[in-house]
C-alpha cells in the first residue's frame, strides 16, 4: 500500500493507494460484461456491475470506471485491495503446503495465527477455532456454548435456549439465522428455524432511549428486561446471551452501526453471571481492530466467554472467520471429554491462515489501528459538518471508521464513549421527517437508490445500503467503512461523494 501522505505530499485522486495489478485483457473484460450469467445472483432481475480489478481504495469496473470502495465491501477490506505482501504470503503457502485435514493434522500457519489471536486478547481468551465465514463461526460458537454445559462436572443438559437482541443479524445459515432477530431475513424461513431463541430490546439510543432518560437509567431498564426474559423462559434453560458490541450493517440489516452506551455490556454480563449463562459477543463485523482495539469488547469493561471474529481477519483476501473461547469454556472441555464435537473440511486451511496472518502482521507493524482511529475522528467530524443538518439525515452513528448516517448531535459524542483508538464503520440513517424520526416508505428504496447513485456518479463511490433501522422492516441507512490505512485526503473524497449521492436521491424523492 502507498504510505500515508503528509499535507505537502498531496496526490491526484487517481494516484491514491495505487498498487501494481495484472492487466485484464480487453477481450475478457468485454466478454465478462456481455455474457449471460450462469451465476445465481442475489437479484435475478438485475444485472450486477462487473469488477475486473481492485487496487488500494479503488474498484475498476468492466467499462473502465473506477469506484471508491468506501465500505471495503461489507467492512471487510481493512488494508485495501491488492497488497503484494498478502499475495506473496498466499503463493508461498500454496507452494509449500496447499491443504491438510484438521481432523488429523495441524500446520505452521494455523498455529501461528491462533497464537497471534490469543495473544491479542492479553491472555483473556484461550483457544481459536478457524472457519471460512461468519455464519459458520456463529454456528460453531452456538454449538460450543451448548457443549460447555454438557461437559461440566454436574452437566446441565436442560440448557438449550439462547437470548439475543431485536434487529440483530448473526449470519445466514439456519443456526445463525435462528439466533438473529432480523425480521426480514428470518421471514420466509421462519417455519424451519429453531424456536429456542428469544429477543430483547437492542441498545439503540436513537430509537429506544426515552427523552430525558439518563444513560444509567436506560442501561438499568435494558438489564431488567434481560433478567425478566431469563425468568420468563427459565433461568436454568439458557446457554448464552448473544450480542454485537457494535451492531454491524449488512445488506438489509435492521440496525446498522449501533454502538453500545457506557456500562451496557457490564450490566448484561452481570445478568448472565447471575443465571450461570455464557456471554457470546459477535465481532464478525466490528472486531479485529475496526473499533480501535484488537477486539471491541476490550473497550467495554467485560470479557466474553466466546467471541466470533471475521471480516477484518482476512481483509477480503481469503474467506476466513472464526471464534475465540475463554478459559472457563476450554477448562470445562479439558476436564470433560477433551473434544469439541464439531469440525469442517476446510477448517484452519493452511493458505487461508497464512493470508490472514500476513494481514494481521501488516495491521500491527504499520500501526493501522491507530491511523484508523485518527482518520475515524476526522471522518466523523466531516460527515457531521456535511450532512448533520440535512432534513432527511436522522442520525450519524458508529465508532471510528465504522459509521452510518442517522445523525447524533455533537453532544451525544461523549455518550458514545469513543475510544482514542476507534475504527468502526459509520452509518447514516435517512428519515422522511427529522422531528418525528419517521422513516421513508419502503417502496421508495431510498438506501438502495443512494448506493446506485453513488456508483453512477463521478467520482463513483460504493456505500453500503441497508433497511430496517426503524422496526426491522422499514428505515433506510447507508454505511461507510473505509480501510484502516486511509488518508485524510481520501476521507474528504469519501465525504464529498457520499454527500453528493445522498442529496441527489433525497432531492429526487422529495420532488417526486
Amino acid at each position: 500500500m502507498a504510505p500515508f501522505l503528509d499535507q505537502d505530499q498531496q496526490m491526484h485522486p487517481s494516484q491514491l493507494h495505487e498498487t501494481s495489478s495484472p492487466d485484464v485483457p480487453e477481450d475478457l473484460k468485454a466478454k465478462v460484461s456481455s455474457v449471460k450469467s450462469s451465476v445465481l445472483h442475489r437479484d435475478l432481475h438485475k444485472k450486477p456491475e462487473h469488477v475486473v480489478e481492485a487496487s488500494g481504495l479503488y474498484l475498476t469496473l468492466s467499462d473502465k470506471r473506477r469506484i471508491i470502495d468506501a465500505t471495503g465491501g461489507a467492512a471487510v477490506s481493512a488494508i485495501g485491495h491488492g497488497d503484494q505482501r498478502v499475495r506473496d504470503a498466499i503463493a508461498a503457502q500454496v507452494t509449500t503446503l496447499d491443504y491438510c485435514h484438521s481432523l488429523f493434522f495441524s500446520c505452521p500457519s494455523s498455529e501461528a495465527l491462533a497464537t497471534l489471536l490469543v495473544d491479542s486478547t492479553d491472555g483473556k481468551m484461550a483457544k481459536a477455532f478457524i472457519v471460512n465465514s461468519g455464519s459458520e463461526a456463529m454456528d460453531g460458537a452456538i454449538k460450543l456454548a451448548r457443549q460447555y454445559f454438557l461437559e461440566l462436572p454436574k452437566p446441565e443438559p436442560q440448557r438449550t435456549r439462547f437470548i439475543a437482541r431485536e434487529g440483530s443479524y448473526h449470519g445466514n445459515t439456519l443456526g445463525a439465522l435462528g439466533i438473529s432477530g432480523h425480521k426480514a431475513r428470518r421471514s420466509i424461513y421462519e417455519p424451519i428455524l429453531a424456536s429456542n431463541t428469544s429477543h430483547v430490546t437492542a441498545c439503540n439510543t436513537y430509537r429506544h432511549k426515552h427523552d430525558h432518560e439518563s444513560t444509567e437509567t436506560f442501561v438499568a431498564r435494558l438489564a431488567d428486561e434481560l433478567d425478566r426474559e431469563f425468568q420468563k423462559v427459565g433461568p436454568s434453560t439458557v446457554c448464552a446471551f448473544v450480542a454485537e458490541p457494535v451492531v454491524g450493517a449488512e445488506e438489509s440489516q435492521a440496525l446498522g452501526c449501533v454502538p453500545s452506551v457506557p456500562g451496557y455490556f457490564k450490566a448484561m454480563k452481570a445478568v448472565c453471571d447471575k443465571h450461570g449463562a455464557l456471554l457470546i459477543l459477535d465481532e464478525i463485523m466490528c472486531g479485529m481492530g475496526r473499533t480501535g482495539s484488537a477486539h471491541a469488547w476490550q473497550q467495554e469493561d467485560v470479557v466474553p466467554d466466546i467471541q466470533t471474529i471475521g471480516k477484518g481477519l482476512g481483509a477480503g483476501y481469503v474467506p476466513i472467520a472464526g471464534f475465540l473461547a475463554g478459559e472457563r469454556v476450554i477448562h470445562a472441555l479439558t476436564g470433560g471429554t477433551g473434544q469439541f464435537t464439531h469440525g469442517q473440511t476446510y477448517q484452519a486451511h493452511p493458505m487461508v491462515c497464512a493470508a490472514a496472518l500476513e494481514v494481521q502482521r501488516i495491521v500491527q507493524s504499520e500501526g493501522l489501528v491507530a491511523n484508523a482511529a485518527r482518520m475515524g475522528g476526522i471522518l466523523e467530524m466531516r460527515l457531521k459538518e456535511s450532512l448533520e443538518q440535512h432534513p432527511n439525515v436522522g442520525n450519524i452513528r458508529g465508532r471510528g471508521l465504522f459509521w452510518g448516517v442517522s445523525c447524533f448531535s455533537m453532544a451525544d459524542k461523549a455518550a458514545k464513549r469513543l475510544s482514542p483508538l476507534t475504527v468502526n464503520p459509520l452509518q447514516i440513517e435517512l428519515v422522511a421527517d427529522k422531528a418525528t424520526k419517521a422513516p421513508f416508505p419502503s417502496k421508495l428504496n431510498v438506501a438502495m437508490r443512494i448506493h446506485e447513485e453513488g456508483i453512477r456518479q463521478d467520482p463513483g463511490i460504493m456505500v453500503y445500503p441497508g433497511v430496517g433501522s426503524a422496526d426491522g422492516w422499514i428505515g433506510d441507512h447507508v454505511l461507510v467503512a473505509p480501510p484502516y490505512n486511509i488518508t485524510e485526503q481520501e476521507v474528504d473524497m469519501i465525504v464529498s461523494a457520499t454527500h453528493k449521492a445522498i442529496v441527489s436521491v433525497c432531492n429526487a424523492v422529495q420532488s417526486a
